[in-house]
């Protein structure tokens, strides 16, 4: 069994820097024509272990790191939603976290819903302190975090500035929602803190220290999680569903164990079931283009080994979503992969109550992040599926509304309400709240409550009193 490269995903409040630390990482190779640079990927880049060590040579024997891992494969699609709606039986598809957090603006609302969500996970994570730059009086320089921070190169009235806001910003914040944390190069014991690395997705600082640092986390916190089958058949889960022009419906899709091959069948779980397909084409980005380039920059490829992205042409694609499970599998194994998808989806189904609201969300990841939010404020939940606000979903809503008003709600996460819904909520007494931050939507839903509950007891109390003057 050989090991595979550690997924890892970035998240982190919007404006704190996630894409352009991405972007950052994704260009750290030397020269852009070097050989054994980083591969472009559908909806990933691999950082092969060689550039890992080139980048970071000056911190190899300070950290004491002995990378054996092939690489580090970093998932291209930033933010919560992506690492929600990835998915593998067991949790999350992510093997560890960067989470992005600006050292100068410290926590915001989506940085606190980042932590429940690793936390629901149990995915470790480091701290990406961002934006070191702007950090008053700071001399920062493209090389390592660990060569930068000393007297020599910052004036003590910068470094005093520093540990002031690592520690107000970003270690006061992490000690209140219940972890230990400290500035990586002062942590003793890695299982117990969680590494805080300053960074600059401007400048460059630190880029080799966070990458030395999440291989080395990985390797070794999850070396038997690592271990891949070469031989057995592909496991992945659905990143994006896209048009392509010429080839209909395709999906970007991560692969996570096992080899997928061109003329093999995709098995993939949606919300109605199981969708079997074959595979027409398996397509890479060229070396050096951008993922998302169109069409004629691809190339067709015959294999695809974990752990990678892949975008997969094949028939029968329209139902499939986000977040769904797939196998890739010869013709004798489609009706065991279908069984193990079944398994799969039969875990993540959320368990409803017999009264209560409706809730939706884009991917069944987020889905389920929604459910276990209302679940730990023990709000009853009467459906909870992945899509749209339908007509549909309103009519349901308002019916459950008859014995109890606080049921007549949906609460929506990062879906569209239809226009023919839209045209529905005018008819009912339907209560639709929607955003894109899952603890706010649940807050937002508490606040309705206690005020509808408020309001009901006033009205109680009036016709009470009226009833009494009669």
């Amino acid at each position: 069994m050989d090991l595979r490269c550690p997924i890892v995903c970035v998240l982190g409040h919007v404006d704190h820097g996630k894409t352009s630390l991405l972007d950052k990482i994704r260009k750290t190779k030397v020269t852009k024509r070097e050989a054994g640079g980083i591969t472009q990927h559908i909806g990933a880049s691999e950082i092969p272990t060689e550039v890992i060590k080139k980048v970071s040579k000056d911190l190899l024997g300070i950290l004491k790191v002995d990378l054996k891992i092939p690489g580090i494969l970093v998932i291209d699609t930033p933010g919560h939603e992506a690492f929600t709606s990835l998915r593998k039986r067991g949790g999350a598809l992510a093997d560890i976290a960067i989470l992005v957090v600006d050292i100068n603006e410290g926590f915001k609302p989506q940085t606190i819903e980042a932590i429940n969500i690793l936390k629901q996970n149990k995915t470790p994570f480091v701290v990406a302190a961002n934006k070191l730059d702007l950090i008053p009086g700071w001399d920062s320089k493209n090389k390592p975090f660990v060569l930068n921070f000393n007297e020599t190169s910052q004036h003590p009235n910068a470094l005093t500035e520093f540990e002031i806001k690592l520690y107000e910003n970003i270690i006061k914040p992490l000690n209140t929602m219940g972890f230990d944390a400290d500035l990586f190069m002062r942590v003793k014991d890695i299982t117990k803190t969680i590494n805080i690395i300053p960074v600059s997705a401007h400048t460059g600082e630190g880029i080799p220290d966070i990458l030395i640092m999440i291989a080395g986390l990985a390797q070794k916190f999850l070396e038997k999680n690592l271990k891949l089958d070469v031989k057995g058949p592909a496991k992945g889960t659905v990143l994006e569903v896209k048009e392509e022009k010429g080839l209909g419906k395709t999906i970007d899709a991560i692969i996570y164990d096992g080899v997928a091959k061109r003329g093999d069948y995709i098995v993939l779980g949606n919300p109605d079931g199981v969708v079997v397909s074959r595979i027409k084409a398996l397509l890479k980005p060229k070396p050096l283009d951008e993922m998302r380039d169109p069409r004629d920059k691809f190339k067709s490829v015959n294999k695809v080994s974990a752990a990678s992205g892949v975008k997969i042409s094949a028939p029968d694609l329209d139902k499939v979503i986000a977040g769904s499970p797939l196998r890739i599998v010869p013709k004798n194994k489609i009706e065991k992969a279908k069984r193990e998808i079944m398994e799969e989806i039969d875990e993540a189904t959320i368990p409803t109550d017999e009264e209560g609201i409706i809730i939706k969300a884009d991917t069944m990841g987020s889905l389920e992040a929604l459910a276990n939010e209302l679940r730990k404020r023990e709000v009853k939940i009467k459906k909870a599926e992945v899509g749209d606000v339908s007509k549909k979903d309103i009519i349901e809503a308002h019916s459950y509304g008859t014995s109890n008003p606080l049921h007549s709600v949906i609460l929506v996460f990062n879906s569209k309400i239809l226009p023919d819904a839209k045209a529905e909520m005018e008819k009912y007494n339907v209560k639709v709240i929607e955003g894109n931050i899952i603890y706010k939507i649940v807050e937002d839903y508490e606040e309705w409550s206690l005020r509808y509950k408020e309001k009901r007891k006033e009205r109680d109390r009036y016709v009470a009193g009226e009833d009494m003057i009669i």
